[in-house]
């Protein structure tokens, strides 16, 4: 068993520090998404040390994104106050222990995930020939 983790964890750290940017923004997408998961089951089970623990982390994964948005692009520009929104919404969620908080900001990272997603696709698909210009 001890081997197998050994390995999955070595697969797990290939696989970051292998990855393209567009892939790590992905990453970050989904890690957010599984800790608010994390976070609203806490919740439901009244356990504020691990709901306070899983918020932080999907905060600290929001603060990430924010930091590394290029603001001379106007999509920046329009996506660090839904970032700044959905940062203090959690705050909002720690302290209320309001699960439908987390879902509102999960169903946002959800759908920012999912267009990171295609924009990946299509990016791909660009460059390596999916599409031809003329």
């Amino acid at each position: 068993m001890t081997a197998q983790m050994n390995a999955y964890n070595a697969y797990k750290q290939n696989s970051v520090t292998t990855a393209s940017p567009g892939e790590l923004t992905l990453m970050l997408y989904n890690g957010c998404i599984k800790f608010l998961g994390k976070a609203k089951v806490a919740i439901e089970e009244k356990n504020i040390q691990e709901k306070n623990t899983n918020i932080q982390k999907a905060q600290a994964i929001i603060a990430e994104l924010m930091s590394t948005l290029n603001m001379d692009i106007e999509i920046s520009k329009q996506m660090l106050p839904l970032y700044e929104y959905m940062n203090h919404r959690l705050v909002e969620a720690n302290i209320q222990n309001s699960t439908e908080i987390v879902d509102e900001v999960e169903g946002l990272v959800t759908e920012f995930r999912d267009t990171w997603k295609e924009v990946l696709k299509i990016t791909r698909q660009q460059q390596f020939g999916g599409t031809k210009q003329v």
